[in-house]
């Protein structure tokens, strides 16, 4: 897997924001907004891995996530993580009946999250985006070998993306880097892009 100069930067300094949140939850435990942060580093790094690894950061991230409205019932961004996180286990998974639980799972938490705060774009944009995810899923399976292009060729937006994810309502520091609410958009925003290329390309050739 092959990362340009500036992904290299990104991953470092997303790594660096994992292992700082990881010594702040030794601290306190209880720390909603660290454990998001947290949930978000795990999120953003899984799509620099294998997909075995991913699956397994992905999975990390969801306790994380849940953890937090645990703690805090009502933090909706919190939710809107989780639909992220299902939706690209839902990518990563070549099933496409798994695949359609996943993002069933992952439209109803967008749902949710919309729901604590209504008109929120993001939620919106990405409620519609879990919606056509069976589709974008058969595009990028039928493509198969390029599947790993996809999820290391920049699947995600970076953090300045949506960082506004939460609405204007959050008062947040944005003095030094964190992610603050999730900093990445659903895995399927850049696949989109993506799928439009190799459509592009035409068919894959045919198997041997």
């Amino acid at each position: 897997m092959e990362f340009s100069a500036a992904d290299f930067d990104r991953l470092m300094m997303v790594d660096l924001a994992r292992n700082a949140c990881e010594e702040q939850y030794k601290k306190d435990p209880l720390d909603s907004e660290n454990l998001q942060k947290w949930g978000g580093a795990l999120l953003e790094l899984s799509q620099f891995q294998s997909v075995a690894d991913a699956k397994l950061m992905l999975d990390d991230a969801l306790s994380k996530f849940e953890e937090v409205l645990t703690i805090n019932p009502g933090k909706h961004q919190a939710l809107w993580c989780l639909g992220n996180a299902y939706s690209s286990q839902a990518f990563l998974n070549p099933d496409s009946d798994v695949a359609q639980g996943l993002f069933d799972k992952a439209a109803d938490y967008f749902e949710r999250a919309e729901n604590m705060d209504p008109g929120n774009e993001m939620y919106l944009k990405s409620m519609e985006v879990a919606t056509e995810g069976p589709k974008l899923h058969k595009e990028i399976h039928k493509h198969g070998g390029m599947m790993q292009q996809a999820l290391a060729g920049g699947g995600g937006a970076g953090p300045s993306a949506s960082s506004n994810a939460g609405g204007g309502k959050n008062k947040k520091k944005n003095n030094d880097f964190t992610y603050d609410v999730c900093g990445w958009i659903i895995l399927a925003f850049g696949i989109v892009a993506w799928v439009g290329m190799a459509k592009s390309l035409g068919p894959p050739p045919p198997a041997r």
